[in-house]
């Protein structure tokens, strides 16, 4: 502040209240209706699509997807073309190549680590070479709310459609094959071939996700709430819904609270989703505690009753 009490030139907002700033909230809350529909969406499918990224072992691959997803757009950005479908094709390219070359688990990881660096290092390629507005680029790293317009909505929509109807089909051979591979291979299921379509619908998902909380945190979205919800239930049909209820709060709040910000969405879902999972891992390491206690005060109550 000057001497008159004026602000000084580089006086601005303060930190708390560039994270949490609710002036004018209600008119800002008109204007995202399409990015809360589309928060539903990502919930949906990332908290369903995230229930096999756990028990398939696969937070290693969707990173790497995203990495490939994160190159195709910036490549369809400086192109002039729709960055919606460049994310699709490289996601799409990623998970076909972990699919097919990585089918155990040592090739699938070294497959990733190949292909990690390398769609990074297009990515930045491609978004070194664009001249366009930074908030575009910085946008696909780590999300944006307020770009989600009709066309674009529309294209979510689609993949998530594809992606959930493509998971309602294989749901249960997929499951089985999860739970139990050698059984299920035994049984005539055709593990190899369910492998590869999950990896392509994992990656429709990832190329979704990417669009609102951006490449670098796509993990908060398809594998902290099925993993929080893993550490409280191993229950079949739980799992999943607790799974997309906790995508759908990490998502909801966050662009709930970025709108009051001028910080991006992702902090915020990365945050939520960290505390939920926090939370229920607290919850199962009380529990666990309480039953550890419980057997080992059961012997000594008999003793005495002896």
């Amino acid at each position: 502040m000057t001497g008159d009490g004026l602000p000084a030139e580089g006086d601005g907002p303060g930190v708390r209240q560039r994270i949490f700033n609710f002036d004018d909230y209600g008119e800002l809350l008109a204007l995202v209706h399409n990015s809360l529909l589309a928060g539903v969406l990502l919930g949906l499918v990332g908290g369903l699509a995230g229930v096999f990224v756990i028990r398939r072992d696969l937070p290693f691959a969707v990173h790497g997807i995203s990495e490939l997803s994160f190159a195709g757009g910036a490549a369809a950005l400086l192109l002039g073309l729709n960055v919606v479908a460049g994310s699709i094709v490289g996601s799409l390219l990623a998970a076909a190549a972990i699919g097919l070359l990585g089918v155990r688990a040592r090739d699938r990881n070294s497959v990733i680590g190949v292909v990690m660096p390398f769609g990074l290092g297009l990515g930045v390629l491609f978004l070194s070479l664009y001249q366009g507005r930074a908030a575009n680029k910085f946008g696909l790293l780590t999300g944006q709310i307020i770009a989600v317009d009709t066309p674009r909505i529309s294209w979510l929509l689609t993949i998530s459609l594809v992606v959930l109807g493509a998971l309602a089909i294989v749901w249960r051979p997929l499951t089985f094959a999860s739970v139990d591979p050698e059984v299920a291979e035994a049984r005539g299921v055709p593990v190899r071939a369910l492998s590869l379509a999950f990896m392509l619908v994992l990656g429709l998902a990832v190329a979704l996700c990417v669009q609102i909380v951006g490449a670098l945190l796509v993990l908060s979205l398809l594998v902290t709430p099925a993993a929080a919800a893993a550490r409280i239930t191993a229950s079949t049909t739980l799992l999943p819904v607790l799974s997309v209820l906790f995508a759908l709060v990490s998502m909801e709040g966050g662009i709930l609270l970025a709108l009051g910000s001028t910080v991006p969405i992702s902090p915020y879902v990365t945050t939520i989703s960290f505390a939920i999972y926090l939370v229920c891992r607290l919850a199962t390491t009380r529990r666990g505690r309480a039953a550890r206690d419980l057997r080992r005060s059961t012997p000594r109550r008999a003793e005495t009753t002896a």
